[in-house]
């Protein structure tokens, strides 16, 4: 383990902004998360964990210690007729797991292929997209404590998975540091979640009758390299911010004003609404102050066309949030963590 000093956050997050850190180290194994544990640089200072900084914004240099996590691994625990157990070290890239599971049949994640981001971040956020959230195939969470130094396993049932959240950005924010994560997954009779529209639009296009967990990883793939930009050619953290889920009151006033509104009904008589819709209406799509931006085709990013700071970002982003508070009484949320 190497602690290096005044190092660029730039290679380091996605959204390409220029920051540096104190002190900075990389990890490849638990034995070095031990140590850095118990470093006195770590130990006197700020703390930040990173994966592949694919959900981060950095508006300041950071005045303390990046860990970035690179364990790799993925390794079978158990396995029944039905199901295979994976257990999957943090630092094994999101997307190439995809990959790896697509390519031995195992089913249960593909809806969330190429998402950008390391497998011990997808708990944190409960990474979704298409109709599947990643908690839907979580079994357990392993993690080390970062005062005790003690290894813990979480069950699904007590990370408090909810909407883009989990008791890891909260009750368990910055004391623990997630090394690896179990996930149980379908090895035949694939249970398919086909009702997002725009992926069911897909697979009819394509003319697929009667498609395979391949299929909809590769459909899902196209979605969203149509849909997102690529952050090796613009810098962006993918969605900027969360759907917000409103009550059936607000609800109805909206969509006589506005009556082909998007919406997906929700448990309890709420209604999530699609952020970017909100935005686009608020007239930001496309916008661009300097080299801050919203996309021109997808209203839910903001971007760094080269030089903007993260402040820029996010005053931008403060801006968009109180302009559709302003036009539709909705508070929406930031999906990016901001440092």
């Amino acid at each position: 383990m190497t602690i290096l000093e005044k190092i660029s956050l730039k290679p380091y997050n996605t959204f390409d902004i220029e920051v540096k850190a104190d002190y900075f180290t990389e990890l490849t194994n638990f034995s070095e998360i031990l140590e850095i544990l118990q470093h006195p640089v770590f130990m006197s200072n700020p703390r930040l964990i990173l994966g592949r900084g694919s959900n981060i914004l950095l508006t300041k240099d950071f005045k303390g210690i990046v860990v970035k996590i690179n364990t790799k691994g993925i390794e079978i625990v158990k396995e029944t007729n039905e199901h295979i157990f994976l257990k999957v070290q943090a630092g094994e890239e999101w997307n190439d797991y995809v990959d790896y599971c697509m390519k031995q049949n195992y089913g249960g994640i593909e809806n969330l292929a190429f998402i950008p981001g390391n497998t011990g971040s997808a708990p944190i956020q409960n990474i979704g997209a298409y109709g599947i959230e990643v908690k839907d195939c979580i079994e357990e969470v392993e993690f080390i404590g970062i005062s005790d130094f003690k290894k813990q396993i979480l069950k699904n049932q007590d990370c408090c998975f909810g909407y883009r959240n989990s008791i890891f950005k909260n009750e368990l924010k910055q004391k623990v540091i997630i090394t690896a994560v179990t996930f149980k997954l379908t090895k035949k009779n694939h249970i398919l979640q086909l009702d997002y529209v725009a992926l069911k639009k897909e697979i009819e296009k394509a003319g697929i009758t009667n498609p395979s967990i391949q299929d909809v990883a590769q459909i899902v793939q196209k979605i969203r390299t149509n849909k997102l930009p690529n952050p090796k050619e613009i810098g962006n953290a993918g969605s900027f911010f969360k759907n917000p889920t409103i009550e059936m009151e607000l609800f109805n006033r909206l969509i006589t004003s506005y009556p082909t509104i998007p919406y997906y009904k929700q448990e309890d008589n709420l209604f999530k609404i699609p952020a970017g819709w909100l935005i686009e209406q608020s007239g930001w799509k496309g916008f661009r102050e300097g080299d801050a931006g919203v996309h021109c085709d997808q209203a839910l990013v903001l971007v760094n066309y080269k030089n903007a700071s993260g402040s820029d970002i996010l005053n931008l982003a403060q801006k968009i949030q109180q302009a559709v508070l302003t036009k539709f009484n909705i508070a929406i949320s930031m999906e990016v963590n901001v440092y």
